[in-house]
C-alpha cells in the first residue's frame, strides 16, 4: 500500500500549486481521502476532505474558497489545487485515506515565501 504526494514547492504569497496523491495497494473508490498539513512547531490539522464518490467534500475554515479538494477514481489520484496562497498555508501537506484501514503518505513539503 502506497499514498505518494507531490507537487509541493516554494511560491509567492498569491501564487498556486497543485498537489497531487498516488495512491496504490488498496481499492482507491472505496476509501474517504483527505489533506492534512503541519506546520513546524504545530499539531497535524484536517485541510480538506472528499468523499468516497467525489459527491461530498469540506474545507478547513482558513482554506475554504482558496483550496479545492478532488479526485480521479480511474486513475486512483487525489488533488488539492490550491490558490491565493499565503504565508501561513506553510506546511508539509499530507494524504489520508480512511476506509477498513487507515493510511498515509510521507508528505510533500509547500513553502510559501516572497
Amino acid at each position: 500500500v502506497q499514498l505518494v504526494e507531490s507537487g509541493g514547492g516554494l511560491v509567492q504569497p498569491g501564487g498556486s500549486l497543485r498537489l497531487s496523491c498516488a495512491a496504490s495497494g488498496f481499492t482507491f473508490s472505496t476509501y474517504a481521502m483527505s489533506w492534512y498539513r503541519q506546520a513546524p512547531g504545530k499539531e497535524r490539522e484536517l485541510v480538506a476532505q472528499i468523499a468516497r464518490t467525489g459527491g461530498s467534500t469540506n474545507y478547513a475554515g482558513s482554506v475554504k474558497g482558496r483550496f479545492t479538494i478532488s479526485r480521479d477514481n480511474a486513475k486512483n489520484t487525489l488533488y488539492l489545487q490550491m490558490n491565493d496562497l499565503k504565508s501561513e498555508d506553510t506546511a508539509v501537506y499530507y494524504c489520508r485515506g480512511r476506509g477498513f484501514y487507515d493510511y498515509w503518505g510521507r508528505g510533500t513539503q509547500v513553502t510559501v515565501s516572497s
